[in-house]
């Protein structure tokens, strides 16, 4: 269920009232983000308690949304302002995980000019 390495991850980095489901997540994602949710990118949304998050992205047949809840921990959010930040593959798995996604770093691997 987790995104593609070439999918597009957007945080919004202010907390969301978590009763909205996917329609109210959508809407949210137009009016507030700017975004359009039926392109396949994912977002991620976060709860005022920091051990909660939702993921809402369009699978190309329907809204997909997820929700965790850590139960000994926190997840590590990007501070608190408007807008969204991106996230690679690499930092948005240590992030669903509970893990520092800051300490994250994706190798950028170039792809060859010729077989060997």
């Amino acid at each position: 269920m987790l995104p593609t390495h070439k999918m597009r991850i957007l945080v919004a980095t202010r907390p969301v009232d978590f009763r909205k489901g996917h329609d109210g997540l959508a809407a949210l994602v137009q009016s507030a983000l700017k975004e359009d949710p039926f392109t396949g990118t994912v977002f991620v949304f976060r709860a005022k308690r920091a051990d909660r998050l939702k993921i809402l992205f369009w699978d190309g047949t329907g809204l997909v949304m997820a929700y965790k809840r850590l139960e000994e921990t926190r997840f590590a959010w990007p501070t608190v302002r408007d807008g969204v930040m991106t996230l690679n593959r690499a930092q948005f798995e240590a992030l669903f995980a509970g893990l520092d996604w800051r300490k994250v770093r994706a190798l950028e691997a170039r792809q060859p000019a010729a077989a060997e």
